[in-house]
C-alpha cells in the first residue's frame, strides 16, 4: 500500500514558523498532532497497518507564505533536503517524497524541482491552488508545468482556503467551518477548472495532476461539465462557446477525466464511489491525508483502507489503487 497524500512537517522547520509566521494558526494546532512533527511518532503508526508505505509531503502552509522570494527558496530547499534525508534513512517506510517550491519566485521554483528531482529524488511537486490568490492558470506559472512535463512527473494539488475568506460579502470572515468543509472542495474545482480552460492539457498533453480529496466537487457535478451555463442558450449539446473560445480541441469532461484522484474522502463510502466512477480505477490514487484527525491518523488510515474494501473492487482494481498506479506515475522501482 503507497500512500500518496499525507503530511509531514519536519520539527526543525516547524520550529522556525514561530518567528516566520508568529500569529499563525498552525502553531497551536500543530504540536497537538504528533504523527505531523515527530518521526518515531509516525513510524509508529505506520506499524500499525502491515505494509504501509507514504510519500511524505509537507503540510499547510505554503512555503512562499513564509517570507520573501530569497527565504521562501532557502526554505524549500531546506525541506526538501530534510524529506530526502527521511526517505535516505527508511526507504522501506518512504519509497520517495513530494518537493516543496518557493512560488512567490518562479525561476527559483523550477531550479528547486529539478534539483529535487535530479538530486534528491523526489517523485514530484505540490503546488496549492493558488498562489496567495494568483490562480495556477495565470500565464507566470506556466514554466513550472513544463517543467514537470519534461520531467514526465506528476504534481500535487493541494486546495488552500482559510476562514479570512468570507462566505458572504457582507461578512468579515468564514463561519461553522463552512471554508475547510467546503471551501477546500471547491477550491480544487475552481483551480482545476481553470486550468483546463487555459489550455494546459492542450499544450502539455502528458502532464499528470493529482487533485486531493477524491477530485473536489468534480466527479459530482459531472453533469454541469458536460453542460456549460453559456452552452444552454448559445451552444448544442456537442458545442461549448467558452471552451470554443478559449480554442479547446477537446470537450471539457474528457479534460476533466485526465486527472487523477486521490482516496482521501475521509472514508466515505459513497463519495469515493462518486470519484471512482467518474475517474475510473486507472487514474485513482491512494491517500488518506493522515495524520489530519483526531486520533492523529489513525482514523483517516483505517477508514480510507475499509472504504476500499467497501467498493467490490477486482483484484485487479484494487492493486492498481492501492499501489500500481502510484508506483507507475512516480516510476518507483518495481512498478
Amino acid at each position: 500500500m503507497l500512500d500518496l497524500f499525507n503530511h509531514f512537517t519536519p520539527r526543525p522547520l516547524f520550529e522556525r514558523y514561530a518567528e516566520l509566521i508568529p500569529n499563525h494558526a498552525v502553531l497551536k494546532a500543530f504540536p497537538k498532532v504528533p504523527a505531523l512533527l515527530d518521526l518515531d511518532v509516525r513510524l509508529r503508526l505506520m506499524d500499525e497497518f502491515e505494509g504501509l508505505q507514504q510519500i511524505l509531503s509537507l503540510s499547510n502552509p505554503p512555503i512562499e507564505h513564509l517570507g520573501p522570494p530569497a527565504l521562501a527558496a532557502a526554505l524549500a530547499r531546506e525541506a526538501n533536503d530534510r524529506l530526502a534525508e527521511i526517505c535516505r534513512r527508511h526507504p522501506d517506510r518512504f519509497p520517495s517524497f513530494i518537493a516543496a517550491l518557493p512560488l512567490n519566485d518562479i525561476e527559483a521554483s523550477v531550479r528547486e524541482a529539478d534539483r529535487a528531482i535530479r538530486e534528491l529524488g523526489a517523485c514530484g511537486i505540490q503546488l496549492f491552488t493558488h498562489v496567495k490568490g494568483v490562480p495556477l492558470s495565470d500565464p507566470s506559472l506556466r514554466p513550472v508545468f513544463a517543467a514537470m512535463a519534461a520531467h514526465d512527473l506528476p504534481i500535487w494539488v493541494h486546495p488552500i482556503r482559510g476562514p479570512q475568506t468570507s462566505d458572504y460579502a457582507t461578512e468579515p470572515a468564514s463561519e461553522d467551518d463552512i471554508w475547510f468543509m467546503f471551501g477546500w472542495p471547491y477550491e480544487t474545482t475552481a483551480c482545476m477548472t481553470r486550468l483546463i480552460f487555459s489550455g494546459v492539457f492542450d499544450e502539455f498533453p502528458g502532464l499528470k495532476i493529482i487533485t486531493h480529496h477524491g477530485g473536489g466537487m468534480i466527479p459530482f457535478y459531472a453533469g454541469k461539465i458536460k453542460l456549460g451555463f453559456q452552452q444552454i442558450f448559445f451552444g448544442t449539446p456537442e458545442r461549448n462557446p467558452i471552451a470554443e473560445k478559449k480554442g479547446l480541441k477537446k470537450p471539457p469532461i474528457e479534460y476533466f477525466r485526465q486527472l487523477y484522484a486521490d482516496t482521501a474522502v475521509n472514508g466515505e463510502v459513497d463519495a469515493l464511489r462518486c470519484s471512482l466512477a467518474f475517474f475510473g480505477a486507472a487514474h485513482m490514487v491512494l491517500a488518506t491525508d493522515a495524520p489530519f484527525d483526531a486520533e492523529h491518523g489513525r482514523g483517516l488510515i483505517r477508514d480510507t483502507l475499509k472504504s476500499i474494501d467497501a467498493l467490490g473492487l477486482s483484484p485487479a482494481e484494487r492493486e492498481m489503487i492501492l499501489s500500481g498506479n502510484a508506483r507507475a506515475l512516480l516510476k518507483l522501482q518495481g512498478s
